[in-house]
């Protein structure tokens, strides 16, 4: 062939390759055409769907830009009454979801899912500052042209396109108006429109309804009940949605080992380690247990959850220490006899056989102080042998004991162990002890974390057993607590059950639920109060430095007779009721004892006035008025508190002359006190029987 030919096939092949490229140009301009068309059509479908909603007090902030990024765009951030809601719609057919893995036909289409939810995650992350708590935002993928699906990837509720208006309002009102608006601010510069800057931080805009192309919907007239109801229901207290920032920050914040977190009482402690228990649930796909030393509050927790995060129930287990450990050595085939009435049996023959010239007779001793020393300090730390016994500091014991008094407790506890085998029962210290040594012979995998609240009330074999669900693991244990509210004999340091806080201690100072004159009144209770700290230093209560309420100071209100005391307690029940706002169930009549909780509730039934035993209090609403001990209320609030039957003595100062285990006794009940007069955010009443010759 000629060079001229060559040259001539040459550039025929040129322009049939140009020509090729041309082509797939086309095609590829036809295609992304085509996906904008169907995007736009499909964005356009879910703004039509969800215009309804602009009318009842949701914002829609359509086509925003992706947080980090020029050009990728948000289709729908919705924020309302029930949270704040990022939308994404698809145009996908034949989804199929299957163990945790999304498919569009045969292509794996998990990853976009995952950055919707990172998404979610990041935006979760920005609003920390306004306080608004994790798990108030919500990833949603619509399918378009789809109805009646739901699914749940990586945390992304996958549902058709005409089931979003029942999925974003099914929550119900959970932020009221002026949260909203402060949400929408937020929002705003965190997803500024495509093409323009972030708006001013300061600035609140407020968008004007999306307005499709196409007529919006006509919704049925169960569809506007439904959403009426989400609208003109009250909303779930304010904390549930909406924690300080500084505590908003705690829940979602990373410790790479086990951590505390500490305050004063009404810094939100409980709240914070009930958020925190919902935000490891989330994050970590696995299970977490909420546990304390309390019988009845885990059930009050459990069901704040399910209004709090209603996707997490079922991913929380909310059980006391005691109740845990019994179902580990049921769980294990460990035989075991719980009787407390064979056991105080054992424990006075025990007692019984004692000379009246042993030093545990003494006059400024009781029976009580020694059943609490093999209760909290021996049994409380699982001790075997007297040398353990005999060189132990007794944390939390105010009174010295001589090598030989310790050795007379030491044989009294193990009469009283060789009682109870003989017996074929055990207390509740052996049982937590068996569950201990159960864990120790076969670890138990099934919590990713473990929060214990009121973690200064545990015994050292409890948090041993707690500690040896997770370990050290990041995020496995949280202990939340404070030492000055410790309201049990006896005491442990964390150093003690080998864990090592490191520096991953945090504490709140801002009280957010009592008056400032509620937070005076009662520090006096526990104004010259030393104790020893869980990490094993010697402690005089966390100071708060904001109280952000004001009321009515609180006053004792001494009594005559028990006529006149009961008398002044009705007085004071119906004076609170007739406060606006304030109804029987945000009254709690708290007592040291349960003798005197069913007193109080005869007394109330004789009136004719609704009340419930904090025994059966489950944390669900009631027109009642919640009656029991201060023991049972730990964790609890209430707008009014009355505080009945309070020993004038307690109140007074203390006696110039008192022996040491007097004043131990003395210390615990006057934190008990103060545990219940925290209680109350609004107001405080304490009636006492008798005089008292000076009150602090």
């Amino acid at each position: 062939m000629t060079m001229a030919g060559e040259s001539a096939g040459a550039e025929a092949r040129r322009q049939r390759s140009l020509a090729a490229e041309h082509r797939r140009r086309a095609d590829d301009a036809e295609q992304r055409a085509s996906r904008y068309e169907i995007a736009e059509r499909t964005e356009s479908e879910s703004a039509r769907i969800l215009a309804p909603l602009a009318g009842i007090g949701y914002h829609l902030l359509a086509d925003r830009r992706w947080p980090g990024s020029r050009t990728a765009q948000v289709d729908m951030v919705v924020v309302g009454r029930s949270g704040v809601f990022i939308v994404d719609t698809k145009a996908w057919r034949d989804v199929a979801v299957h163990n945790d893995r999304i498919t569009r036909g045969q292509e794996d289409v998990t990853d976009d899912i995952a950055r919707l939810a990172d998404l979610a995650y990041s935006t979760e992350a920005a609003l920390v500052d306004i306080g608004l708590a994790p798990g108030e935002v919500h990833a949603v993928a619509a399918l378009a042209g789809q109805k009646k699906m739901h699914a749940r990837v990586a945390s992304v509720d996958i549902v058709g396109v005409h089931d979003l208006i029942g999925h974003l309002t099914k929550r119900g009102a959970r932020l009221s108006a002026k949260r909203v608006d402060e949400v929408l601010a937020a929002l705003l510069e965190h997803f500024p429109v495509i093409g323009e800057a972030p708006a001013a931080p300061q600035q609140l805009v407020v968008p004007a309804p999306v307005l499709p192309r196409d007529p919006a919907p006509v919704l049925d007239d169960e569809t506007v009940d439904h959403l009426l109801d989400g609208v003109l229901e009250a909303p779930i207290e304010d904390w549930m949605a909406f924690l300080d920032p500084a505590q908003a920050k705690l829940v979602r914040r990373n410790f790479n080992g086990p951590a505390r977190i500490r305050g004063a009482a009404g810094t939100g402690k409980t709240v914070v380690g009930l958020h925190r228990a919902a935000y490891l649930a989330r994050a970590t796909g696995g299970r977490v247990l909420f546990t304390t030393y309390i019988r009845t509050l885990p059930a009050v927790l459990e069901s704040l959850l399910e209004r709090l995060a209603p996707d997490m129930v079922g991913r929380v287990d909310f059980v006391n220490v005691h109740a845990f450990a019994n179902r580990l050595l049921k769980e294990r085939g460990v035989t075991f006899t719980i009787d407390t009435l064979e056991a105080q049996r054992a424990f006075s023959d025990a007692w019984n056989v004692i000379s009246a010239s042993s030093p545990l007779k003494a006059a400024r001793f009781t029976r009580r102080y020694w059943e609490d020393e093999i209760a909290y300090v021996i049994k409380g730390r699982g001790l075997t042998h007297f040398d353990e016994y005999a060189d132990l500091a007794r944390v939390g014991r105010k009174h010295a004991l001589p090598v030989e008094v310790r050795q007379a407790v030491w044989d009294l506890y193990e009469a009283y162990s060789a009682n109870l085998r003989r017996r074929g029962v055990c207390d509740f210290e052996d049982t937590v002890l068996l569950a201990r040594d159960a864990l120790r012979e076969l670890p138990l995998d099934r919590y990713d974390a473990v929060i214990v609240d009121e973690a200064q009330d545990l015994s050292c074999a409890m948090v041993s057993l707690l500690h040896a669900l997770v370990g050290d693991r990041p995020d496995g244990l949280t202990l939340i607590g404070d030492g000055q509210q410790t309201i049990y004999p006896g005491g442990y340091t964390l150093g003690e059950v080998g864990i090592s806080l490191a520096g991953r201690g945090v504490v709140l100072d801002v009280n957010h639920r009592n008056t400032a004159e509620i937070l005076d009144f009662a520090k006096q209770m526990v104004t010259d109060d030393q104790f020893m700290d869980i990490e094993g230093i010697d402690g005089a209560g966390d100071a708060v430095s904001a109280v952000s309420r004001s009321g009515e100071r609180p006053a004792v209100h001494h009594f005559a007779d028990r006529d006149a005391h009961d008398a002044g307690l009705l007085a004071r029940v119906e004076q609170v009721l007739r406060l606006v706002g304030t109804g029987h169930g945000d009254v709690g009549i708290l007592t040291a004892t349960n003798p005197q909780a069913d007193k109080v509730r005869a007394v109330l039934d004789a009136a004719g006035v609704p009340s419930v035993s904090l025994k059966y209090y489950a944390g669900k609403s009631s027109d009642q008025i919640r009656v029991g001990t201060i023991k049972r209320a730990k964790g609890l609030e209430f707008k009014q508190v009355l505080l009945p039957h309070v020993p004038a003595k307690l109140l007074a100062d203390a006696p110039e002359t008192e022996s040491v285990a007097d004043r131990e006794r003395r210390e615990l009940d006057r934190r008990e006190l103060y545990v219940g007069m925290t209680r109350a955010r609004d107001g405080l009443w304490v009636g006492s029987l008798g005089k008292t010759r000076a009150s602090r």
